[in-house]
């Protein structure tokens, strides 16, 4: 399996994402507790580089196309909250970001133990509303070319697609995707994609916000900050994670270098305690707004955050 992918749809490029959390392995049917699910899945080293800067993976973040305030001030808080402790009764995004800090390169050098909104600019559809993943990589090489954005190899470079973009394989088999890419004569940075579903496919990538087409009933859950916002939180986290502790296809994943299982596609649709195949896990309920969620962030807002692998316990590790 590829993340929630069958083999047939290896890609040269390493894709992520939680798509219907009922596909994967176990499923068949089976309504199998998280802690089961997981542990037929090792994440290995494989002695590559990871991001181990001590100040912090730097994301430098393009808007392309055209987003809301409500979108973008819920996002940049998310990144912002990665600096917050947020409330001492509750799990917040830095409490959920510890566990891939433990995860070290050969020299025992840990990821880093931050992330940080460096800069972000806007584009309004330069390239048009139909995007090729190779236009995407030289979107980013021309936004350091040209000294837009610093060239930082320790650092992220994230493009996000408004729900009117069309992305190569976007909603077709991925919610998003992270790779290198190389600048100068030496230099790689890392450089990753996470598409607005709301329009193309919320309930494959906003889910459990969204219920898929086909797939088991249930009933969607009530999203803290907007259904398709919520959906690529949760993308732009597991990416996050994966760019981090895999950045070159040479760091932690499980399976193979071109179809991997990361930090967090290994644990795929685990929110909670007692996840399993279209069940998220218990989350936390908010008395007013009915919104469900596990982690505290920035200015008093609520993330839904995926499970990731975790070393120590050789289990998906969740926050609540």
């Amino acid at each position: 399996m590829f993340g929630l992918f069958s083999r047939s749809l290896q890609l040269p490029l390493i894709c992520v994402l939680a798509l219907a959390p009922w596909s994967h392995r176990l499923s068949q049917g089976q309504r199998q507790p998280s802690s089961l699910v997981a542990e037929s899945n090792t994440v290995r080293y494989h002695g590559g580089p990871l991001l181990t800067n001590s100040n912090g993976v730097n994301v430098y973040l393009i808007w392309y196309g055209g987003f809301s305030l409500k979108d973008r001030s819920s996002i940049t808080d998310f990144f912002a909250s990665f600096g917050s402790s947020g409330p001492r009764q509750g799990n917040s995004v830095s409490t959920w970001w510890r566990t891939i800090s433990t995860y070290k390169d050969k020299t025992g050098r840990p990821v880093s133990n931050s992330v940080r909104l460096v800069k972000q600019v806007g584009d309004a559809y330069s390239s048009g509303k139909s995007l090729k993943r190779a236009q995407i990589a030289n979107f980013v090489k021309s936004k350091i070319d040209s000294k837009i954005f610093p060239l930082d190899t320790n650092g992220i470079y994230l493009v996000l697609t408004a729900k009117d973009v069309t992305v190569e394989r976007f909603c077709m088999g991925s919610c998003g995707f992270h790779d290198s890419i190389s600048v100068g004569a030496i230099s790689q940075v890392v450089f990753a994609h996470v598409g607005d579903p709301t329009v193309q496919c919320p309930g494959l990538c906003a889910w459990p916000y969204a219920l898929p087409a086909y797939g088991p009933p249930g009933q969607a859950l009530v999203a803290p900050n907007g259904i398709g916002t919520d959906g690529m939180i949760i993308n732009i986290a597991t990416l996050l994670a994966g760019a981090a502790s895999n950045p070159f296809k040479t760091g932690y994943f499980q399976g193979d270098a071109l179809a991997p299982l990361e930090a967090v596609t290994a644990c795929p649709g685990i929110f909670g305690s007692g996840a399993y195949p279209g069940y998220p896990g218990a989350l936390l309920v908010d008395k007013m707004s009915k919104a469900s969620y596990n982690a505290y962030g920035a200015n008093g807002r609520k993330f839904l955050l995926p499970a990731i692998w975790d070393l120590i316990s050789l289990n998906c590790k969740v926050i609540t």
